[in-house]
């Protein structure tokens, strides 16, 4: 079976990475979404990787029936998906005080409802099939709903990822399909390699920045075929970080 894996928001940062590393470990056809950034870069590193790929302008902000109709075309090309790898999840960092209903609205619909909707388009193909996984992320402490000063709404909307992440699983797993959570750190660098982070100095108790490498490893071992029994899992990819990073929570 060859397998088909579909990434969204992967023009750039941390999914570019892991799209071009699952062409390399195997994955015969690798889609993309993309908002704004041209997915040209991406698609050549997945096609270099040795894995043909596509495209499709997906805004997670927009009306659902939009979405929904861009994921029935992302399918309609490149499907189906036996796994999804849903790296959407927009992130604003103020203090409560200045946070407003838009700023609401998208911490909500681009982290919750996102997930809620690419969950759905991709199910019933690896329900029929047997077999699925799919990979969320959440963000350091999300799993325990731990709070950090500016990120009330983000946070907020993390931690319910984690929890409709763990509920499907369990729903799922009859079904051979699996769900689970990772949770990056503070990885601001998201083009970096880790050859390059580790020459890094970063305050983490690791030591080193973090790479989208380190993240795009704990990808591949989640959706390998053999993964099966880990499920409903949550794994924190961040160098021991303690606290989430406040600099821009004015």
């Amino acid at each position: 079976m060859m397998r088909r894996a579909l990434v969204t928001g992967a023009a750039s940062g941390l999914a570019a990475g892991i799209a071009a590393a699952l062409a390399a470990d195997g994955f015969g056809h690798v889609s993309i979404t993309y908002r704004n950034t041209p997915p040209e870069t991406t698609l050549r590193a997945i096609e270099g990787a040795g894995a043909t790929s596509g495209a499709t302008r997906i805004d997670f902000l927009d009306d659902v029936r939009a979405i929904e109709s861009g994921l029935t075309a992302a399918i309609d090309a490149g499907g189906p998906y036996d796994t999804l790898v849903h790296a959407v999840g927009p992130l604003v960092v103020k203090r409560f005080a200045r946070l407003d209903l838009d700023d609401y609205r998208e911490m909500f619909d681009g982290n919750v409802r996102s997930a809620v909707i690419a969950a759905r388009a991709v199910l019933p193909a690896m329900r029929e099939a047997g077999f699925g996984r799919i990979v969320f992320f959440g963000m350091n402490g999300s799993s325990a709903t731990q709070g950090f000063r500016g990120f009330t709404l983000h946070g907020a909307a993390k931690s319910a990822v984690v929890a409709f992440a763990k509920a499907l699983a369990i729903e799922e797993a009859p079904n051979g399909v699996t769900v689970n959570v990772i949770e990056p750190g503070d990885i601001r660098d998201k083009q970096v390699g880790r050859a390059q982070a580790r020459l890094l100095v970063s305050p983490v108790p690791r030591g080193r920045a973090g790479s989208y490498e380190d993240v795009a490893d704990v990808v591949r071992f989640l959706v390998a075929p053999d993964r099966d029994y880990v499920t409903g899992a949550v794994i924190a990819v961040d160098g021991g970080l303690t606290q989430a990073d406040e600099r821009n929570a004015n």
